[in-house]
């Protein structure tokens, strides 16, 4: 897909991997509708593409954990956007550590890292099917096709977002629904730093990154790229799938070694 006068969707648009995303799209000519919780954030954002280029973004200050909320942010974009070429599910949450974790931060996980990615393609896949083309994209991580030491609802909710993204493509592809899925390890946002912070704390005991370090605004040029070849798989960092290939004929040597990386990360 060439993103020059598509209607796109972008959200957990004010900061990170969104923001360089909706800023990436709309640069490369797209329309953008941003939404994100924080407000103050994404207004700034959208003001600053609208100064570039008038009545081409929004922005949409929303809490993405329930379906109601989902679905009134593809009636709005619908309403600024007429169709909606393109639906980027960014939004997630770093939350939890292992079987302690409360309820709560167990459902918030579920709701924003998957059940979102759900509730947007209900509102999204009639039209989708009626025009024979529409295309999903959602943020996974490393951790959807690996496993995150540390944080059970994170790698759960991860390889939950990466197989629906998976199942759509199967289910739809025929249909002309294209599917890509992002699968990083570290890139330079809020949430990375979040869990450097909480590592020096708690010995560990959270998502941890390894491997190079990525800014923002260079994953957004690779998801662009990935989209002109509309191929299912993104990865910024090539090394995930070797560690995918190595998973696959090699379990018990993998799962070996994940142990002994579990250990050295709580300093053992």
């Amino acid at each position: 897909m060439e993103l020059r006068d598509k209607n796109t969707v972008v959200t957990g648009a004010a900061n990170g991997i969104g923001k360089a995303v909706a800023e990436e799209f709309h640069k490369q000519g797209a329309r953008v509708v941003l939404a994100d919780r924080d407000e103050k954030l994404l207004d700034t954002v959208v003001e600053q593409l609208n100064a570039r280029r008038p009545n081409s973004a929004l922005g949409v200050a929303c809490d993405l954990s329930t379906e109601k909320a989902n679905a009134e942010l593809v009636a709005k974009s619908k309403q600024f956007l007429g169709f909606i070429d393109l639906f980027y599910a960014n939004a997630g949450v770093a939350m939890g550590t292992d079987l302690s974790t409360s309820e709560e931060t167990w459902n918030i996980s579920f709701d924003i890292n998957v059940h979102a990615h759900r509730w947007a393609v209900k509102y999204l896949i009639d039209d989708w099917l009626a025009a024979g083309h529409g295309y999903f994209v959602s943020t996974a991580s490393a951790a959807g096709l690996l496993t995150a030491i540390g944080s059970a609802p994170y790698s759960l909710t991860k390889h939950a977002a990466l197989s629906f993204a998976e199942w759509l493509s199967i289910t739809y592809g025929n249909r002309g629904l294209k599917v890509s899925c992002l699968c990083p390890q570290g890139v330079n946002t809020n949430m990375l730093r979040r869990s450097d912070e909480a590592t020096a704390a708690d010995n560990g005991n959270v998502v941890r990154a390894s491997g190079a370090v990525l800014e923002p605004e260079q994953v957004a040029e690779i998801v662009v790229e990935t989209l002109r070849q509309e191929t299912f798989m993104i990865l910024p960092h090539p090394e995930v799938a070797q560690f995918v290939n190595k998973k696959a004929s090699e379990h018990e040597r993998w799962l070996a070694g994940m142990r002994k990386l579990q250990l050295r990360t709580l300093g053992v």
